[in-house]
C-alpha cells in the first residue's frame, strides 16, 4: 500500500540542539520509554530541545493493535517495579514544571495496570511536588474501580482519547468503543478532575461527524480538546484519506470554543500532548 505524500505543510525542521541531546540521555540512561519515539511522534525535535517528553510507562509493548498507532503489539513483560521512580528522577534532572505520562494498553493485566499508573503519579509528585502532571489513560475497559485509583492519585488533568468519529471507531481502534470512551471521560470529568480528549482528521470522517464528536465531549463533561492530522506510520497501518488544511484546522478550533471548550489545540501537527503545559 503507498503511502500518500505530504504536502508542504506537513514538513518537520528537526531540531537536536543541546536540550534535545539532554533529554535523548536522561531516557536511555534511565532506560524509559517515550510515545514519542514509539509513536513516531513528530514533534520529538520540537518538544525534546524544549526539555520535556511524554513518558510511557508498562513497558512497550501493546496488548491491543489499532489500525492507527506505530506502537508494538504482543506479549507485554511484566511491569517495572522500579518504573515509578525511574520516571520521577527524570522529571526532577528535567526540571519540568509540568509532565506527560501514558501508556501501553495491559488487557494482560488483572487490573490492567492501574495499580502501576496510580504509584507512578504519586511518587512523582512526592519527588516533584510543584510539578503539575496530565495522564493520558487506556480505557482500563470500562472499569470504574480501576480509573478511580487513577483519580485518586490526585492528577490535574486525566485525558483518554476518542481517536476518530463513532463511524470510523471500529475500523481503527482495536477492542476499544466510541460510547465506552465517553463514559471514561463523563466519570473523570464527574470526579471533579478536568477530562481531556482528542480526535484525528483525514481518515475520511465528515465536517458533521467532527462536530457529532464535539457535542458528545462535551455532553461527557469534556472541556479540552486537542485535533490533529492522522499520519500512516508505515504501510501496514491505516492510510490517509486526506490531509486537512491548515486553515481548516483553525476553522475546528474556533468551532470547538465556540460550542464550549474551554480549551482548543487544533492544527496539522498537533497530538495529545503538544502545548500541554498550556491546559493546566
Amino acid at each position: 500500500m503507498q503511502i500518500k505524500r505530504k504536502p508542504e505543510w506537513l514538513k518537520i525542521r528537526l531540531s537536536k540542539g543541546d536540550d534535545y541531546l539532554k533529554v535523548k540521555e536522561i531516557v536511555k540512561e534511565h532506560d524509559l520509554h517515550t510515545i514519542c519515539q514509539s509513536g513516531d511522534c513528530p514533534n520529538m525535535g520540537e518538544c525534546w530541545s524544549k526539555g520535556t517528553a511524554t513518558f510511557m510507562i508498562l513497558g512497550n509493548i501493546c496488548t491491543r493493535n489499532c489500525k492507527f498507532c506505530n506502537v508494538a503489539t504482543g506479549k507485554p513483560l511484566l511491569p517495572d517495579l522500579n518504573e515509578p521512580v525511574k520516571i520521577a528522577n527524570s522529571i526532577r534532572l528535567m526540571k519540568l514544571k509540568h509532565c506527560v505520562i501514558t501508556s501501553v494498553d495491559r488487557d494482560d493485566l488483572p487490573d490492567f495496570g492501574s495499580a502501576h499508573w496510580a504509584e507512578t503519579i504519586r511518587k512523582v509528585k512526592e519527588i516533584n511536588p510543584i510539578t503539575t502532571i496530565e495522564v493520558l489513560i487506556p480505557d482500563f475497559q470500562g472499569n470504574k474501580n480501576c480509573i478511580q485509583r487513577v483519580m485518586d492519585a490526585k492528577p490535574e488533568i486525566i485525558s483518554h482519547n476518542l481517536e476518530t468519529v463513532e463511524r470510523l471507531t471500529p475500523l481503527i481502534r482495536s477492542k476499544a468503543q466510541y460510547h465506552l470512551s465517553l463514559e471514561v471521560l463523563k466519570f473523570i470529568a464527574e470526579g471533579g478532575i478536568r477530562a481531556k480528549s482528542g480526535i484525528m482528521l483525514g481518515l475520511g470522517e465528515t465536517e458533521e461527524e467532527i462536530f457529532k464528536v464535539m457535542d458528545d465531549l462535551l455532553e461527557a463533561g469534556c472541556k479540552i480538546i486537542t485535533i490533529g492530522q492522522y499520519l500512516q506510520p508505515s504501510r501496514q497501518n491505516y492510510p490517509v484519506e486526506e490531509y486537512i488544511t491548515p486553515e481548516r484546522f483553525e476553522f475546528y478550533r474556533i468551532k470547538a470554543l465556540e460550542k464550549g471548550f474551554d480549551f482548543a489545540e487544533s492544527s496539522p501537527l498537533v497530538r495529545s500532548s503538544y502545548h500541554a503545559e498550556n491546559q493546566v
